[in-house]
């Protein structure tokens, strides 16, 4: 541990400074294919049960019209968090019919490009805005590679520990923009440890055939229906299908929050030749927002983002460049297939103590040598993440994975403590040491654990996918909400729907004018507040 972590560690353990890390706040959003019996995606619309995709708080869509997003409060305690994660699922559960979700981070037996339906918003503008950046995805990127699912931890500390280490370290800028560098630097840390989460929580190692059925890849053949790596922790997160596209050039520079959100700006208003050829529209119908880099920042595809909660009518860069950051989303998480919510409250509070550190530790800027290398680490453990010896690269000094990975937890393992010193328990040392068996032995990883019992059991993807949603939906169908809870959700599924058909009415004119406002609105508003 160096001297400034052990500082800062020894700054927060005195007393009157000890009940801040029992506020740190954590938020989920979870990603999920609906299916139909059969196992193949569910062509349905949006079940209207659900209420609206468009305003429902908890309950929406990404790529797909089936795709469905579970969106938590964040909560002080994750068990809270969790809570109401299952009480989503059981709600939904009971609305879905003869339809059931996936287990898995990777696509369910899909039909072809053209019959994968896209998420639908209704027919207000800023319905209209979502329904037609899904559709610039789809020109840019393929159907298919937008129905994998995932996870986001949404993290943040409390304001008031960054105001105790901005006065002890002398630091006299603005509150707000102390907080954002802190912020940052956490991101670096991030992306220089980010691998040791794919080794721990990967859980895609495998995929059907199907998915990539005409194009190139570098998987193996692990049955007739399933390809896959045999040391692979996530092949959500490697490279499939991305390969040759615009996002390829974009490197944000992590040196600051201005410098993050210049390059965003940058990408957001740069055409981009190939989609300039395709333009916006093909008979008069918007095929994409526009023709540059990214559409929105929103497509940029990051492990971990910096986030500010918008303002109604508010673009995501235009909050962080006016507010700045409020909390970072971990982004490149699998769904674990074991279990029922696809996360368990053990990863939560490992990660509270990783991001505890990636915060604490120092974090100098990222030459571009150092950025290409942890880029390079992170592909690394997701292709072969459990390969015997794997070598990653820190500071041009090879490190094998296990060892620097048991080295990290060591030195993350002093965050933990200050956690739990904080909630009066040992539960963050716990999960500390859960993961430290991981290293000690891959075959605890979940990964491992996958192709371990398709091989034992003599399934494919599918039908071990298969055999684990349906595990997971009866368990949530045996648990129906009570009648009090059931009303509070069908109460929001109606709300929803009114306020849908509210914005439809209100928003009028030319939806070309509505597009182009938009599109011009990146700089920051100092007067919006929310």
């Amino acid at each position: 541990m160096n001297d400034l972590l052990a500082r800062r560690l020894a700054l927060l353990d005195k007393p009157e400074h000890l009940d801040l890390l029992r506020h740190c706040r954590h938020g989920l959003e979870k990603e999920s294919l609906r299916v139909a019996p059969s196992g193949n995606l569910a062509l349905t619309p949006h079940p209207e049960a659900l209420g609206s995709a468009l305003t429902h708080p908890q309950i929406t869509t990404d790529y797909s019209e089936a795709l469905l997003e579970f969106i938590t409060a964040a909560e002080e305690d994750p068990l809270h968090t969790l809570d109401e994660l299952d009480a989503i699922h059981r709600f939904a559960y009971n609305r879905l019919g003869d339809e059931i979700l996936w287990s898995q981070s990777m696509p369910c037996i899909l039909p072809g490009e053209a019959q994968i339906p896209i998420a639908e918003y209704g027919s207000s503008h800023t319905g209209q805005i979502k329904h037609v950046y899904r559709k610039g995805l789809a020109v840019r990127y393929g159907k298919a590679m937008q129905c994998i699912a995932g996870i986001h931890y949404n993290f943040s500390l409390p304001e008031a520990m960054w105001g105790v280490l901005q006065r002890a370290e002398g630091d006299t800028r603005p509150a707000r923009t102390f907080q954002s560098e802190r912020y940052i630097a956490l991101i670096r840390n991030f992306r220089r440890y980010s691998w040791l989460l794919m080794y721990l929580f990967g859980a895609s190692p495998a995929v059907g055939k199907s998915f990539l059925q005409n194009r190139l890849h570098d998987l193996e053949h692990y049955s007739d229906k399933t390809l896959y790596l045999p040391w692979a922790t996530s092949l959500r997160m490697s490279d499939l299908g991305y390969q040759n596209n615009a996002q390829a050039g974009i490197q944000p520079c992590y040196d600051s929050l201005e410098s993050y959100l210049g390059s965003l700006r940058s990408a957001v208003s740069t055409p981009y030749p190939p989609y300039v050829a395709i333009g916006t529209r093909h008979d008069g119908e918007w095929i994409q927002l526009n023709t540059n880099v990214l559409q929105i920042e929103n497509e940029y595809y990051s492990t971990i983002r910096p986030k500010r909660i918008a303002c109604p009518g508010e673009r995501p860069i235009q909050a962080l460049g006016s507010r700045g950051v409020q909390y970072v989303e971990v982004r490149c998480l699998d769904i674990d297939p074991f279990l029922p919510l696809g996360i368990d409250v053990t990863t939560a509070r490992f990660l509270d103590a990783f991001l505890l550190y990636c915060a604490l530790e120092d974090s100098p800027l990222m030459p571009g040598e150092e950025c290409r290398e942890c880029t390079a680490n992170f592909a690394h453990a997701v292709k072969e993440g459990r390969r015997p010896g794997l070598l990653l690269q820190q500071h041009g000094q090879a490190r094998e994975l296990v060892a620097w990975g048991l080295e990290l937890i060591d030195t993350i393992a002093t965050c933990a403590e200050q956690l739990d010193a904080a909630h009066g328990n040992t539960f963050h040392r716990e999960a500390l040491d859960a993961q430290r068996a991981k290293l000690l032995n891959p075959e605890l990883t979940p990964s491992a654990r996958v192709l371990r019992t398709m091989s034992r059991e003599k399934l494919s993807f599918f039908e071990f996918s298969m055999r684990q949603s349906k595990l997971h939906a009866q368990a949530f169908r045996d648990r129906p909400l009570d009648k009090d809870a059931t009303q509070a959700f069908e109460q929001r599924a109606r709300d929803s729907i009114a306020r849908q058909l509210e914005i439809e009415r209100e928003q009028t004119g030319p939806f070309e004018d509505y597009v182009a406002d938009y599109m011009a609105a990146i700089e920051p508003d100092e007067r919006k507040s929310c």
